[in-house]
């Protein structure tokens, strides 16, 4: 039998009669803990997700603009990629995101952040079949879209590798 008063031992954790002030675990958690190192070590991997699927977005779409570089009356487009990330990453207001009302609707995710902001390419040279591709600059594009894509891709395995050597303690 305790006194009246007296403190509680440290190994009763587990009730929900513990006091958040002394105990070091309940501080861990909801303090500047888990969550923060969770969100924090999340954060970037999560940006670098966004901005890989937008290059493949990119990059399909430059693919897209040199399949129909013969297409009569065909007009290239392209992606403002700085645009289509900070609205993806939601550092930016643009238009409002997709509501998913019913199980089988599509909400809005970074295809609808990339369809926002398709740019129509403007012609260099004029065509008599009146089509906009300059495989110059679409091949000059996706040269440059590859190499971040990839630089990207590296960023992220490195993240991963990084986090995965904390963890094992290495």
């Amino acid at each position: 039998m305790t006194k009246k008063g007296a403190a509680i031992p440290a190994y009763v954790l587990k009730t929900a009669a513990h006091n958040p002030f002394t105990s070091p675990f309940v501080f861990w958690v909801k303090g500047w803990g888990i969550a923060n190192m969770l969100n924090r070590l999340t954060s970037s991997l999560d940006f670098q997700g966004q901005a890989l699927s937008l290059r493949s977005e990119r990059q399909r779409l430059i693919a897209s603009n040199i399949a129909n570089a013969d297409t009569p009356g065909y007009v290239a487009r392209d992606m403002d990629f700085n645009a289509a990330l900070q609205q993806a990453t939601g550092q930016m207001q643009g238009a409002p995101a997709l509501a998913a009302s019913q199980p089988g609707h599509i909400g809005g995710g970074t295809a609808a952040a990339a369809q926002a902001n398709l740019v129509y390419s403007t012609p260099s040279q004029t065509n008599l079949d009146r089509n906009t591709v300059d495989m110059d600059r679409e091949r000059a594009n996706f040269a440059d879209n590859s190499v971040h894509y990839e630089a990207t891709l590296r960023f992220i395995n490195s993240n991963v590798r990084t986090m995965l050597d904390a963890i094992r303690g290495q």
